[in-house]
C-alpha cells in the first residue's frame, strides 16, 4: 500500500523559508512517477503549487513567481518543496500527491507576525 508523509511545515514570518517533505513508502518504481505539491488555505479550493517528473522537469503554479523549488530524491522515495521568500497568502495545508491516486495527509504552513 503505497502512503505518503509529508513534514516540514510550521510557523514562520513574511520573508522566511521553509522546505517540505514528502516521502513515499510502498511504490514499485518511484522514478517513473510524478510528483505534485497542492495547497489549500482555509475555505479556499486546493490549488496546484509544483510537478516534478521522471525526467526531473518541472511546473509551477502562477502565484510562485520563483520563489518555490520542487526536487526529489528517487533513492529516498521522496519529494521536496523549497519555499523562499514567504508571503502571508501562503498560509495553507501543503500536500504532496504521488502519481494520480495518491494524497499525502498535508503539513500546515502559516506565514504570519
Amino acid at each position: 500500500q503505497v502512503q505518503l508523509v509529508e513534514s516540514g511545515g510550521g510557523s514562520v514570518q513574511p520573508g522566511d523559508s521553509l522546505t517540505l517533505s514528502c516521502v513515499v513508502s510502498g511504490p514499485v518504481g518511484f522514478d517513473l512517477y510524478t510528483l505534485e505539491w497542492h495547497r489549500q488555505a482555509a475555505g479556499n479550493q486546493r490549488e496546484f503549487v509544483a510537478r516534478i517528473n521522471s525526467a526531473k522537469l518541472t511546473e509551477y503554479g502562477h502565484f510562485v513567481e520563483g520563489r518555490f523549488t520542487i526536487s526529489r530524491d528517487d533513492a529516498k522515495k521522496t519529494v521536496y518543496l523549497q519555499m523562499n521568500n514567504l508571503k502571508f497568502e501562503d498560509t495553507a495545508v501543503y500536500v504532496c500527491r504521488f502519481g494520480t491516486n495518491y494524497w499525502g495527509q498535508g503539513t500546515q504552513v502559516t506565514v504570519s507576525l
